[in-house]
């Protein structure tokens, strides 16, 4: 009887120790749960995507603004917006996890909600690879590695064959307009850069210290790209793009090399970037077949 008391508190710690969840977030802090995420608040729409693409959105409780994506994310609780978080409405969702944006939310907000005692991972994909990443660490943080893995896989290996394919075509100066009003772009170490990169661009403002940059037209003028992205707010071109028509002699615009990309296929850290990066890479195909 004792062997069999003895064996069954055993295999009961065992279980317990099975079900204990430790990830490491991207700043490098160990996240311990003591059982799989069941009650989840997202702070960023790109989170939410990948949350949803890593099976777990059946946990998801509340979400930011712009959450839209897949559809049924559109009917989570919101929180107020991923700069401006209502802090009484997360915490009245009473979230055994938090997931958040380190370049989107304020450190405010994410040391008061670990001051209450919710353990908050922060999500930072700064390469293609790191949404492959992101998407098995929702994975074990949720208790769906099954879905989780198997769409981390698909993802490598349409990454995979995207890189195979335009990796190593003949380079082309790109310049991405993240926005006119101030005129912004984003530097080499920023994830959008590394699709330029896949696609056998050159992102002429890589080496600029700040992962989104302020810059003015100058700047883009003596840069000479052969190509300007950009994103726009929506699934419609923006009409700033046409302003740089003005300057007749910049090679994007006398090659006709002025692109549109909706954002949300290529400014969200999500599986979706591939549409994107699919997009970009005919798009600068098109710019090699005009020289």
């Amino acid at each position: 009887m004792r062997h069999t008391l003895l064996a069954l508190g055993l295999l009961f710690v065992s279980s317990l120790a099975s079900a204990v969840v430790d990830v490491t977030d991207d700043l490098g802090q160990s996240i311990r749960l003591a059982q799989p995420a069941r009650r989840i608040v997202s702070l960023a729409p790109h989170v939410t995507e990948l949350l949803y693409a890593a099976g777990a959105g059946d946990k998801v409780v509340g979400v930011v603004q712009y959450s839209d994506y897949p559809e049924a994310a559109r009917k989570v609780v919101r929180v107020g917006g991923y700069t401006s978080v209502d802090m009484e409405k997360v915490v009245a969702l009473k979230p055994d996890l938090v997931v958040a944006w380190k370049s989107g939310n304020r450190d405010a907000h994410l040391d008061k909600l670990r001051g209450l005692g919710i353990p908050v991972f922060i999500n930072e994909p700064r390469k293609i690879e790191d949404v492959a990443r992101s998407l098995s660490q929702m994975g074990r943080l949720a208790g769906t590695e099954a879905v989780a893995d198997g769409a981390a896989k698909a993802f490598r290996e349409r990454h995979a064959a995207l890189q195979a394919r335009y990796s190593s075509r003949p380079k082309v100066r790109t310049f991405y307009e993240i926005w006119n009003r101030p005129l912004m772009t984003i530097n080499g170490e920023h994830l959008i850069s590394d699709v330029i990169r896949l696609c056998g661009g050159e992102n002429v403002f890589a080496r600029l210290p700040v992962l989104a940059p302020t810059i003015d037209t100058e700047a883009v003028l003596a840069a000479a790209p052969e190509v300007i992205v950009a994103s726009g707010m929506g699934e419609a071109r923006p009409e700033w793009l046409d302003d740089w028509r003005q300057w007749g002699k910049l090679q994007a615009v006398s090659r006709g090399n002025l692109f549109f990309i909706p954002p949300d296929q290529i400014q969200r850290h999500t599986p979706r970037i591939l549409d994107g990066a699919e997009r970009l890479c005919g798009q600068l195909d098109e710019a090699r077949a005009r020289r």
